[in-house]
């Protein structure tokens, strides 16, 4: 259905059935995808038949058709439908599974996924929610191979819920399936300065810390987030190409962007006739990993990102590179990352 979109984001050149192949087949690690986001629009069509959520359409394809988005406001609504469709936290077991499958798909090793808790604190029972996705870990693990960390974010436009999501965060940080605490929703109008005592607070509590910055916002967003919330790792981050100051401070402190192409043209962050700014960014000596964001809603998957980098130029080495600059900046603990790390480089592209 999205085919006519997708053939309009910018290529230089074609690629081989090798290198694709290659590209397929690598074992992956992906840092910036969201749950809610990740649902397809079969899914979210079959939650609200199951939870009798009434959609603003009449039929399956026109809902497919709602997923062709005008501009990131567009977008948000969407989600938001998207979201009140999940009633149950049964709900996000069926979210996980469908999830975890295509994952698997991808060759997704380990992810670090973001959760709207902003929406799950007002609508669910918390501690039901981390028992039904403690379980879901466990199973996608025996079922799947994938190991699954989640960071729960704030809603930037719902300041309210700011120390609600903290202590929820807390609770599953406790049964070890919550890592972070992330901030997402619209940047415009919501700036980082908004949040610095509940990102202060949940430093102290040894947890990590991410942010959503530089998308829809310029430069300044990402400074923001990096000088007054003091996050280890930047969601998007592509406006930083803005700011010759900016790029020299990222490619001094090394710290990692989340990038997400294929989201970045479908929202019309980057016009769809030009270059991702990702080269521009690698080239300036900045940390970069390569991420999905919101994979059904943008008619992507992780292979399809590191594709879409191929025909735009980049080599086997410079996406091999960055796949493993994901496993390095993740928040794994140093064995497990060792473990991921020595599993990965027996990967031998050459005998594919």
């Amino acid at each position: 259905m999205f085919k006519r979109f997708m053939t309009k984001i910018y290529t230089s050149t074609s690629i081989s059935d090798e290198l694709a192949a290659r590209l397929r087949a690598m074992p992956k690690v992906e840092l910036h995808v969201h749950l809610e986001g990740a649902t397809d629009a079969a899914t979210v069509w079959d939650l609200a038949k199951r939870n009798k959520v009434t959609l603003p359409v009449e039929t399956f394809t026109e809902w497919q058709r709602m997923y062709e988005f005008r501009d990131f406001d567009h977008f948000l609504d969407i989600y938001r439908l998207s979201v009140d469709c999940m009633q149950t936290a049964a709900d996000f077991a069926f979210m996980l599974d469908r999830f975890l499958a295509n994952q698997a798909a991808q060759n997704v090793r380990y992810c670090e996924v973001f959760l709207s808790a902003s929406f799950m604190i007002e609508n669910f029972p918390q501690d039901d929610v981390i028992a039904v996705l403690q379980e879901g870990i466990a199973k996608g693990k025996e079922k799947y191979d994938i190991g699954v960390r989640f960071i729960p974010d704030i809603a930037r436009h719902l300041p309210e819920t700011s120390f609600p999501v903290l202590d929820f965060i807390l609770k599953g940080y406790e049964q070890g399936i919550f890592i972070g605490l992330g901030l997402g929703g619209p940047e415009v109008g919501f700036p980082p300065e908004n949040f610095v005592e509940v990102y202060d607070a949940a430093r102290k509590q040894g947890l990590h810390l991410v942010a959503h910055a530089g998308e829809t916002v310029g430069a300044e967003s990402v400074w923001g987030a990096l000088t007054k919330l003091k996050v280890e790792r930047i969601g998007h981050g592509v406006r930083s190409v803005e700011d010759p100051k900016l790029l020299s401070y990222l490619k001094e402190t090394q710290t990692p962007l989340e990038v997400c192409p294929v989201s970045n043209y479908r929202l019309k962050v980057t016009p769809l006739d030009e270059p991702h700014p990702l080269r521009k960014l690698v080239d300036a000596g900045v940390y970069c990993t390569v991420n999905s964001d919101d994979p059904p809603m943008f008619s992507t998957n992780l292979n399809n990102e590191y594709l879409t980098l191929a025909q735009q130029g980049f080599s086997w080495d410079e996406l091999w590179q960055l796949n493993l600059n994901a496993l390095e900046a993740s928040f794994l603990p140093e064995d497990e990352k060792a473990a991921y790390r020595a599993n990965f480089l027996t990967f031998q592209p050459s005998n594919l």
